[in-house]
């Protein structure tokens, strides 16, 4: 419900009544009951206990939160979330014994999907990629990484970032854009990774850079993937042409992938299952942050957990993610990956939604603007028909989102 007041109003939006869990705190959830929060320009400009709130605040909208959990807008920091066609036939044959390097080398895997998306149209892509982005967004999804990768050609990782833009523009959600053309070798640089290497970094990534497409820069380091040398290669000039970088790491086996990524002060090193203790160390010491993937766990039924305690340990910041892709892990709710960070890799409740929202801010490097309730950050946050914060990741299959604002601005539909 909401109500308009009259003349001289200080904030342009008011929410009273709403348990607060700000996400801003040393420790724990940060709540306030029967809290407010107010926003003006697209900013949050107050919060606090109700009865608190300065004498004669006026807002020019007024909502009643009806004793809602209000959070911050959750953020999807790693996704493959436009690509071309399906990958099915895949998972059964996985199901029937084969494994994901068999699959790849013998022309599936990431090649299928390269295939079907050089294929595809871009308003093709855009319209199978807004269907995987609305399911997201009715979960209060804010923030979203969308990665290319799935081209391996100028043309098409150009056509795959043009939609990533157009999606940000078509729906009210904020869209940070990756450059992930060291994803894959293609085939017609079969036994011949240090040329394409050099198609990545003399040709595709300066295009890209230049038109304004490429928000970060990512790789594959793995024995199926490109090594450490090469990766550090699209690294270099990643730095040249001032764009962060992050890095699939130590998925499939210890690469080296995490401690590279934290000498280049990397946003995240994203998957982890192989990460060593050193590579612990040089994240810790740099900041990266650990982007975890229980979806892809789940998905290729992964059985080497991810070292969490050493993690925690080490002060190493946690992020959760669906990793949103055709091959490994074909999932568009970030609730489902919150549970499955607690129930698989034994995260806490609060672990898996700072994973979702503080943290996922870090990985994306825009902690300073949105991830936390405070004051001056971007006004997004989501309302939620729950008692408590940690029923968030409680859930499988249900959706108590019972509304989102986006800059300010509340979402329709």
């Amino acid at each position: 419900m909401s109500t308009t007041t009259e003349s001289e109003p200080q904030w342009d939006a008011l929410w009273t009544h709403v348990h607060l869990a700000t996400l801003s705190e040393t420790q724990g959830y940060g709540e306030i009951r029967d809290a407010a929060i107010a926003v003006r320009n697209g900013r949050i400009a107050w919060l606090g206990p109700r009865s608190a709130l300065p004498a004669g605040a006026r807002a020019a909208i007024e909502h009643d939160g009806q004793g809602r959990l209000l959070t911050p807008g959750l953020i999807d920091c790693h996704t493959h979330i436009v690509y071309g066609g399906n990958r099915s036939a895949e998972f059964e044959a996985r199901l029937n014994g084969a494994t994901y390097e068999e699959i790849s080398r013998s022309g599936g895997g990431i090649m299928s999907t390269v295939r079907a998306t050089r294929t595809a149209s871009e308003d093709a892509l855009m319209q199978a990629s807004l269907r995987r982005v609305r399911s997201l967004l009715a979960e209060g999804v804010t923030t979203l990484e969308i990665k290319s990768g799935y081209g391996l050609d100028l043309e098409t990782e150009r056509k795959m970032l043009r939609v990533a833009r157009r999606i940000g523009e078509r729906l009210p959600v904020r869209v940070r854009t990756t450059f992930l053309g060291a994803h894959a070798l293609p085939p017609d640089y079969a036994g011949k990774a240090d040329a394409y290497i050099d198609e990545v970094c003399d040709v595709m990534l300066p295009a890209l850079a230049g038109e304004g497409l490429v928000d970060a820069v990512d790789a594959f380091c793995e024995r199926i993937g490109f090594s450490a040398a090469q990766t550090e290669r699209v690294f270099e000039v990643a730095q040249r042409y001032g764009l962060p970088v992050k890095l699939h790491a130590e998925q499939l086996s210890d690469q080296g992938g995490a401690a590279l990524t934290a000498r280049y002060r990397g946003l995240s090193a994203d998957h982890l299952e192989y990460l060593s203790p050193e590579g612990i160390a040089a994240m810790a010491a740099a900041g990266t942050v650990a982007v975890l993937l229980p979806g892809a766990f789940y998905f290729l039924r992964e059985t080497k957990l991810p070292p969490i305690d050493a993690l925690r340990d080490a002060g190493v910041p946690i992020a959760v993610s669906t990793d949103c892709n055709p091959g490994t892990s074909p999932l568009t709710s970030l609730l489902l990956a919150m549970n499955m960070a607690c129930t698989l890799f034994r995260m806490t409740p609060l672990e898996a939604l700072l994973g979702v929202t503080r943290n996922a801010a870090a990985a994306l490097g825009l902690g300073g603007e949105i991830g936390t309730l405070s004051v001056g950050k971007t006004a997004d946050f989501a309302l939620w028909d729950v008692e408590r914060p940690g029923e968030l990741a409680y859930g499988i299959g249900g959706n108590p989102c019972a509304g989102v604002v986006f800059g300010g601005v509340v979402r329709e539909g």
